[in-house]
């Protein structure tokens, strides 16, 4: 299925394919400098390698300035490293590790991660993401769609929704001892056909290199739709279900947080101030929030006949 660009982007706006690759390289170059510190990339020998070859870059987003590295990973919501951060990520350790998709499938698996990246060829999507808070990035990530792992464990008829759990390790992950607002694992959910929607992605990388360990890594679900808390990180189980996953954000906070969570600019919890507009990290001025945060005419028709007020 070929991912058209967001309607709103325009031409003019479309950065240029040499501009946007010397940018990356600038990028990269002072983001791993900035980060010597705090694990960077690399992570040493548990860095993730990606497919073999060149990813493919399609046209999933806008062409829109890209975020820098740096920022991206600066602020990251990681609850699970907070609140030191810098200090906690020398206690992450993403090897080995192994993802299990089970549940209504006829074909459960365990994979191993290295298995796991070389499943499908990578492609490289630019991503508009948005926080509830109300900043907003744009991120190249490198992945595949979540699809090509569902369709090799075959989805039962009674597979309605698909859940996320991620890490749960407490003696090494500081955020999950003392971050009690929430409970631990963290666990997230989509409906089986927002799940495989071809824009619903599994990052292993991000501006062409391995996740870093703040973005997720090794892996992550990417959902550009949908407010940043859908797009679970360091995921460790897949799991497909008949009944609507207790996700953990409407867990705790239901009168704030619907099981949807859907990018609408005319809709505001009570918990976060107007989510009309959006503050793109390192510009000044705010920015108008787009519907679905701009990918209305892509994902749209999953919800139609469903009150988009309530889906917040």
């Amino acid at each position: 299925m070929l991912i058209q660009p967001a309607p709103q982007v325009l031409p003019s706006e479309i950065t240029p394919r040499s501009m946007f690759n010397s940018r990356r390289q600038w990028l990269r170059a002072a983001a791993q400098a900035a980060l010597l510190g705090v694990g960077g990339f690399g992570c040493g020998a548990e860095a993730q390698t990606p497919a073999a070859g060149k990813p493919a870059f399609r046209g999933a987003a806008p062409d829109e300035p890209l975020t820098p590295l740096a920022d991206v990973v600066a602020k990251t919501r990681f609850r699970e490293l907070e609140d030191d951060i810098n200090v906690n990520l020398a206690q992450f350790r993403t090897r080995p590790w192994t993802v299990t998709v089970e549940g209504e499938v006829l074909k459960p698996q365990v994979f191993d991660i290295d298995a796991l990246a070389r499943l499908a060829p990578h492609e490289e999507r630019i991503y508009r993401m948005r926080c509830t808070e109300g900043w907003s990035l744009v991120i190249p990530y490198n992945g595949y769609p979540l699809s090509e792992i569902l369709r090799r464990v075959q989805p039962t008829g009674n597979a309605k929704y698909v859940e996320f759990t991620s890490i749960h390790d407490p003696a090494n992950l500081r955020g999950q001892r003392d971050v009690t607002y929430i409970s631990w694992p963290y666990v997230e959910g989509l409906r089986l056909d927002e799940a495989m929607h071809p824009l619903t992605l599994v990052a292993f990388g991000i501006y062409g290199e391995p996740l870093s360990k703040p973005n997720g890594a090794p892996l992550a679900i990417r959902v550009p739709w949908k407010y940043g808390i859908k797009s679970p990180k360091a995921v460790v189980k897949i799991r497909l279900v008949e009944q609507l996953p207790l996700t953990v954000w409407r867990k705790h906070y239901p009168q704030h947080h619907s099981f949807w969570s859907n990018v609408n600019p005319d809709v505001s919890p009570s918990i976060w101030r107007s989510q009309s507009h959006e503050r793109r990290v390192g510009e000044l001025s705010r920015r108008p929030t787009l519907m679905l945060n701009g990918y209305a005419s892509q994902v749209a028709h999953l919800y139609a006949g469903m009150d988009p007020k309530a889906m917040y």
